[in-house]
């Protein structure tokens, strides 16, 4: 037993995962008129040899290399305050194919996994689980486009355009904890689409473009991106994740014993958007513009870990937790800021260690999570050929 061995799935949890099916509804005209009979073509070109959990990682590397790109040229979002300071045209185009090539990975992975007969829990698991970090690393790109300029907003409040993307993934897989279908929303194609033209826009008339006012309604592109970020999250995604839970509640078919079980999966969720809020707010050497791109990072890797506690608890049926362990730590880490004087001398360094340490515990979660799962269905993460289990985890020990 190493320490990546460590065992977080509960033994009535990967029980659980023995019985799931995945179940899911994308009625988006974009997803099934454009998007999927492309990425049907495109599937085709991949050697049937590759394991789709290949193609999920390679696509979110690619995301997170357009984060680590835009972090080293533009780490404080001010580059676009002057021409001078500018992120080099052609990160632009790089981050445009890098986008690209990543939405299409997402899209093809489970086709792969049907055309090599190696669908199952694990990938899926996989899949979403990155998709919730992934959820981070887009509008890190994204605020690098806008800056930190009068045409665009400041950091505080693109906190805000965080959590609107946050809040749609989570409730999302919150839905399918309670009617035990994945409602895919349309706004995510049609997000990723936009992504990838606003990037191109950007590589062919550099940041300056998003300076531009619009006439008679005195808004820039960039605050105009802002609203419709809002719109999309709380005007179409969130009201039908609501409607559709609520649904189930009056006919009486969510999985869920009661409301209190159905609504438990949201207490760390909104704990931790209120103790972040509170930081960011009050905090008392400003943290948020000091670092926005430490705290973003902060933010967005405790949602993720948050998130992938619900969608194993989703996925194998069982009783969400209502209070990550992250949270109490977060919890201690705020109040010593606002309470004790020489822990806010060194409030910054606080952060910066803080989010190191929930980096590396969220990436052991991660990888110990789906060793355990490869374990359990004797597969191979990373191939299509079974695993070969050691003498130390047979007869029993799997789980």
């Amino acid at each position: 037993m190493t320490l990546l061995d460590y065992n977080y799935l509960s033994k009535e949890q990967i029980k659980g995962f023995d019985k799931y099916k995945y179940s899911s509804v994308d009625t988006s005209p974009l997803s099934n008129y454009i998007m999927h009979p492309f990425w049907n073509q495109v599937v085709k070109l991949v050697p049937l040899w590759v394991a789709p959990n290949v193609l999920t990682f390679i696509g979110f590397l690619l995301t997170v290399a357009n984060a680590g790109l835009l972090s080293y040229y533009d780490y404080r979002f001010t580059s676009a305050l002057s021409p001078i300071t500018e992120v080099p045209v052609w990160v632009w185009l790089v981050c445009a194919i890098n986008h690209f090539l990543a939405h299409t990975l997402d899209g093809i992975d489970g086709k792969q996994a049907r055309r090599t007969k190696a669908s199952g829990p694990t990938g899926e698991l996989m899949d979403h689980g990155l998709d919730s970090w992934t959820a981070l690393f887009v509008p890190f790109c994204i605020y690098s486009m806008f800056g930190r300029t009068d045409y665009s907003y400041s950091p505080f409040r693109v906190l805000f355009i965080f959590w609107a993307v946050f809040v749609t993934f989570y409730l999302s897989h919150w839905e399918k904890y309670n009617t035990g279908v994945l409602y895919l929303p349309w706004s995510y194609d049609s997000s990723q689409l936009l992504l990838f033209v606003l990037y191109l826009l950007t590589f062919q008339y550099s940041n300056s473009i998003w300076k531009i006012a619009i006439p008679h309604i005195k808004l820039s592109l960039g605050q105009i991106f802002e609203i419709v970020s809002h719109v999309m999250a709380f005007g179409f995604s969130v009201p039908v994740t609501v409607y559709n839970v609520y649904s189930g509640y009056k006919n009486r078919t969510l999985k869920q014993k009661n409301l209190w079980e159905s609504f438990r999966p949201l207490i760390s969720l909104v704990l931790l958007f209120g103790f972040t809020t509170f930081w960011a707010a009050y905090s008392p050497s400003n943290v948020i513009n000091t670092d926005p791109r430490m705290f973003y990072f902060m933010v967005g890797t405790l949602f993720s870990n948050i998130s992938c506690r619900l969608i194993v608890s989703q996925m194998s049926n069982t009783r969400c937790e209502g209070y990550n362990w992250f949270i109490v730590l977060l919890t201690l880490i705020v109040t010593a800021v606002f309470k004790i004087e020489l822990v806010q001398l060194y409030e910054l360094e606080i952060l910066r260690v803080f989010t190191l340490i929930v980096t590396l515990a969220h990436i052991h979660y991660g990888v110990c999570v789906m060793r355990q799962m490869c374990r359990h269905f004797k597969i191979n993460c990373f191939s299509l050929k079974p695993l070969k289990i050691s003498k130390s985890y047979r007869n029993g020990d799997l789980d």
